[in-house]
């Protein structure tokens, strides 16, 4: 079931305050009366509906149908004496959360019926009353037909959505396991035999110090060149792995837009020449979730990516024309930004956010000193 704030339907056409309207309506229907007697019970009746309206949602088991037993009885009782039958409305859409496919087709013909019912005894009980909102009442007829079943349609595709978003992330934390030990194998198998020789040899060496200086100095030579060897063989393996490229994320950006039907700009070289694969990585991370909020939260119409590869630093600005971010919300914590800076820190970067026609994101990163380069000296 869904929370006591979530009670009024939504995706049905119709605004949340039509939805106010119809709660504030069987109190004009109820002053119509000229009896006290018939005003106090009325009031008590809309008191009760809500109350049990409300108790429906936070119930379980049977009391749920007891509940809903409840607000069908007061919704022909309103039909009925006051000529108020927009309470339908409300159950049909309640009717549409029952998650028991027997319990939402049994109260959902149990509500139908009882609806038109009630509707055409009224019909002859007070004419004039619902001649007058004729209109009105076959839209609300059409809407318990209708209703439930758009309400359970809709209820049941998000919760398989979120079922399919669930098994997309441990698929994706299995991906990130298998390359974890992929990579943990291919460390062990380029390591641990050279590593082993690295550490038989020093022995070797330590031992022929004070008995043969010139064979120490063999082994001294021969440890130097596997330690070597196995440092080309970890540095071409890292450059083998796969990361994340900015080319290749600006290509999934530009699909991502186009099917949000935003206008997409990029300026500069999206292919990188002097970035180290971890900061494009890290970054093009940020640069994913960057656009990935402007598609969510921007309300934009266009997005633009400006990518600037300078000797002292990495600069890449997302901007958009959309309503940008509320000063309500902390930008540290609020739509994957906290994320994107603890990324961002990880290579010494940083993120600075302006609000100017829109929303700016700018990511710089400084390029270190490469450790290949400087052993590449030596």
């Amino acid at each position: 079931m869904q929370s006591w704030y979530n009670i009024f339907p939504k995706n049905t056409g119709l605004s949340i305050y039509v939805w106010i309207i119809f709660c504030l309506l069987p109190f004009y229907f109820i002053f119509r009366s000229s009896s006290t007697f018939e005003i106090i019970f009325g009031i008590i009746m809309i008191f009760v509906f809500f109350v049990s309206y409300r108790l429906s949602f936070i119930s379980k088991g049977w009391l749920v149908y007891l509940w809903v037993g409840v607000e069908i009885a007061i919704s022909i009782g309103m039909t009925l004496f006051y000529g108020y039958v927009y309470f339908a409305l409300f159950l049909g859409f309640f009717i549409g959360n029952i998650q028991s496919k027997v319990g939402f087709f049994t109260l959902y013909v149990v509500h139908l019926l009882t609806t038109i019912i009630a509707v055409s005894l009224s019909f002859f009980t007070q004419s004039e009353l619902f001649f007058s909102q004729f209109p009105f009442i076959v839209i609300t007829v059409i809407g318990v037909i209708l209703l439930p079943f758009n309400t359970y349609n809709r209820n049941k595709r998000e919760k398989l959505e979120g079922q399919l978003e669930d098994a997309n992330k441990k698929i994706s934390q299995l991906m990130v396991i298998e390359e974890r030990q992929r990579i943990a194998r291919d460390l062990h198998d380029t390591l641990g035999q050279k590593l082993s020789l690295i550490g038989l040899k020093s022995d070797l060496a330590r031992k022929l110090m004070d008995v043969n200086i010139d064979s120490a100095k063999v082994e001294i030579i021969d440890i130097n060149q596997t330690a070597r060897t196995a440092l080309k063989e970890v540095r071409e393996m890292v450059s083998d792995m796969r990361g994340a490229k900015i080319e290749d994320e600006i290509i999934h950006i530009q699909q991502i837009l186009k099917a949000a039907q935003m206008e997409f700009r990029i300026e500069g070289n999206a292919k990188l020449k002097s970035t180290p694969l971890l900061v494009e990585n890290v970054v093009s991370m940020c640069l994913k979730e960057a656009v990935t909020n402007v598609v969510k939260h921007s309300q934009a119409t266009y997005c633009k990516v400006f990518i600037q590869e300078a000797p002292d630093e990495l600069q890449i600005i997302v901007q958009d024309d959309g309503i940008g971010i509320s000063d309500k919300i902390d930008s540290s914590k609020g739509n994957g930004l906290r994320g994107m800076r603890e990324r961002l820190e990880f290579v010494n970067g940083s993120l600075e956010i302006t609000k100017s026609n829109g929303t700016i994101l700018d990511f710089r990163v400084p390029n270190a000193i490469q450790q290949t380069k400087r052993e590449g000296l030596t």
